[in-house]
Formats: C-alpha cells, sequence, structure tokens
C-alpha cells in the first residue's frame, strides 16, 4: 500500500489503463483485425509518454 501512495492514485489508474489498453489491442491483433489492433495499442505508449511529460513539467516547477 505504501508503494500506492508514493505512486499517487492518478498514475496508478493511468498505468492501469494502460494495461487495459494493451489487453484489447491484443485481443484485436489476435482475433484477425490487425490493423486496429496496431493502431489501439500505439495508445499506450502515447499515455505514458504524456504522463512523463506532465511529471517532468510537475518536477521543473518545483
Amino acid at each position: 500500500m505504501n508503494y500506492l501512495k508514493k505512486l499517487g492514485i492518478a498514475n496508478f489508474l493511468m498505468l492501469l489503463l494502460c494495461v487495459v489498453i494493451i489487453g484489447v489491442a491484443e485481443y484485436l491483433f489476435l482475433s484477425g483485425d490487425e490493423i486496429h489492433g496496431i493502431f489501439i495499442g500505439l495508445w499506450a505508449p502515447t499515455l505514458l509518454g504524456v504522463m512523463i511529460f506532465l511529471k517532468l513539467i510537475n518536477h521543473g516547477s518545483k
């Protein structure tokens, strides 16, 4: 639970969303809809990049 406090609820939910996005992308890709699977699979690294960018902005303002 200490790790969850250190990570923060918002970051934990964003990481959970990334895991769900990866799962949906894998399902679509393996079910035969490769193009949509790849498209949705690219959302997870984009979301992680935005999280890192916002954390850098927040850290730089301190």
